[in-house]
């Protein structure tokens, strides 16, 4: 869909819009730690914050001068300047700028193409046809497409410019220490929980020095910002993503025994815990039991004309932006309440990092530390089971809080206050099945089973793979949509659940998803973000920018 005038900024996936940028980023600019520029700090934050600043007028006036036709903000905050170009300049020439000629010309003089402050990087650890590379795949064709794909990320794969590091105020996007890969097209830049699956079809391809490279370029940004941002753009500072670091360390672990990695990522990972669950993310809730129990959610904003600008961002900040899982009122944006939401999906992950975090300072040493985050998973564990987990439905529940913003002390568990809705996230627990990281299974294979019969009859599942949600709102993170994360995580957890009923069940989401994949792929000639699971190969639609 068309963007309407007052969406100005990048659009989800991942998505700011003008009154984001202006009242968010700002305000998290001035929490950015030192990277290696040649201005001072204070000048460098002042140029970074006051480049943005221009940029978002840019955006205003290309709307204006272009037209909404085929308009795309994101490409106006992702310019950098002009080699030569004086910012100052560019300010006042925007000044007179009013005609779509002007616009170009102006534009032109001033910026250097999106994206070109990205260098070609080929990966030295890409072969055309790696040794071992899908031993169980015999099939001539998918073989053949399979290399196809591989091969792609040779076309994704890209180096920060040392103009970056050395000129901030110069450019929005961020420096990085390692290769990068980018998610393509409009999405010139580094995404956090995109790089889980960047990584894992790395080790796919056998590259395990690029996989590690994109592990220890978030690692920097944890060091840099204290948790991992959205992407690697300034405009991204006020938020993090589904948080899957830790995830990434033990994939990486697991294929190539780099303990040196471990020890490495150790004090980043322990930093990102600490900021999923600072007071910013969590929300006490007294149980039906009477136990007091902590989640991840996000509380309230302060200031009541940020209230939108905040909700969006959270909505970001959760990988599904936009989705009416976050509102309450599925036909008006306005109406998002991500703030008072407590995720399924969310806490899967932070419970997983738990895990990881107390198998990582087991192998290090860390033997207290191991104890102490052994028993944080198991709490939470206990959470998403009393608070999370309805039985009548067989499936886990998004909890919502009052939103009238008057709470004294603990919240009262209600059962009323689960969304009852049904979306893909009510699932995303079994992924726990594969990786029990020594602890102990979180799903019992009877429960499994009883949730795999639940996503059977829920709906969600398409001819073409497992729907977002079963509301079709225009959403793209809702009906029909299919994303490739949804499908990963769910099938990976019944195929470890211990069933051979679910195994069978997995391998079968996994066919109908690799189908359409191929259906498309055979006609467009690309990999699509989301595909409509109603029709084998037809890529999905909706949402807030071109996909």
């Amino acid at each position: 869909r068309k963007p309407s005038h007052h969406r100005m900024a990048p659009p989800p996936r991942h998505l700011l819009l003008l009154p984001v940028l202006l009242l968010v980023s700002l305000l998290r600019a001035a929490q950015m730690e030192t990277v290696h520029a040649a201005a001072g700090e204070g000048d460098r934050d002042e140029g970074a914050r006051a480049l943005l600043a221009l940029l978002q007028r840019v955006q205003s006036e290309a709307l204006r001068a272009l037209g909404p036709r085929d308009f795309d903000p994101k490409l106006y905050v992702d310019l950098p300047l002009a080699p030569g170009a004086d910012r100052a300049a560019a300010e006042a020439a925007l000044a007179t700028v009013t005609t779509r000629g002007e616009m170009e010309a102006f534009l032109a003089r001033y910026f250097a193409r999106a994206g070109s402050d990205l260098v070609e990087a080929d990966p030295p650890d890409f072969e055309a046809e790696p040794r071992g590379f899908l031993p169980r795949v015999a099939s001539g064709e998918a073989r053949a497409w399979a290399l196809q794909v591989h091969a792609l990320w040779k076309d994704l794969a890209r180096r920060v410019a040392p103009s970056v590091a050395a000129r901030p105020d110069r450019h929005t996007l961020l420096p990085l220490p390692g290769r990068v890969v980018v998610p393509g097209s409009r999405f010139r830049e580094v995404y956090y929980w995109d790089s889980y699956w960047v990584v894992r079809g790395l080790l796919v391809s056998k590259m395990y020095d690029t996989a590690k490279d994109i592990v220890l370029n978030l690692v920097y940004l944890v060091e840099e910002y204290g948790f991992v941002l959205n992407g690697a753009r300034s405009y991204y500072t006020n938020r993090s993503q589904p948080p899957l670091l830790s995830s990434m360390v033990l994939e990486l672990y697991t294929a190539t025994g780099d303990l040196g990695l471990v020890r490495r990522a150790f004090p980043s990972l322990l930093k990102e815990h600490s900021f999923w669950v600072s007071e910013l993310h969590n929300v006490e809730i007294m149980d039906n039991h009477g136990r007091d129990e902590e989640l991840a959610s996000k509380l309230n904003s302060t200031a009541a004309k940020e209230k939108l600008y905040h909700q969006i961002a959270s909505a970001a900040e959760s990988g599904w932006d936009f989705s009416s899982r976050w509102m309450s009122n599925s036909t008006d944006m306005t109406t998002l309440v991500t703030t008072f939401v407590i995720p399924v999906d969310l806490n899967t992950f932070i419970c997983k990092m738990e895990r990881d975090i107390a198998v990582f300072a087991e192998l290090i040493g860390e033997k207290a530390t191991a104890e102490l985050f052994s028993q944080a998973s198991k709490a939470r564990h206990t959470a998403i089971e009393s608070l999370l987990w309805n039985s009548e439905m067989e499936q886990w529940l998004d909890y919502w809080l009052p939103t009238d913003g008057n709470c004294q002390g603990p919240y009262k568990w209600e059962s009323k206050s689960q969304n009852h809705n049904i979306f893909a996230s009510n699932f995303v627990p079994l992924w726990l099945n594969a990786h029990n990281s020594g602890l102990g299974p979180f799903l019992d294979e009877a429960k499994s089973v009883r949730v795999m019969r639940s996503l059977q009859t829920s709906g969600l599942v398409c001819p073409a793979g497992i729907a977002t949600s079963v509301s079709n709102t225009g959403q793209q993170w809702d009906f029909p949509n299919g994303w490739a994360p949804l499908q990963h995580l769910i099938a990976e957890g019944l195929l470890n659940s211990g069933s051979t009923e679910a195994k069978e069940f997995a391998e079968d989401i996994a066919t109908r998803w690799v189908r359409t994949n191929y259906a498309a792929y055979k006609s467009s000639g690309a990999m699509h973000e989301k595909y409509d699971v109603e029709a084998c190969g037809k890529s999905g639609g909706g949402g807030e920018y071109k996909p």
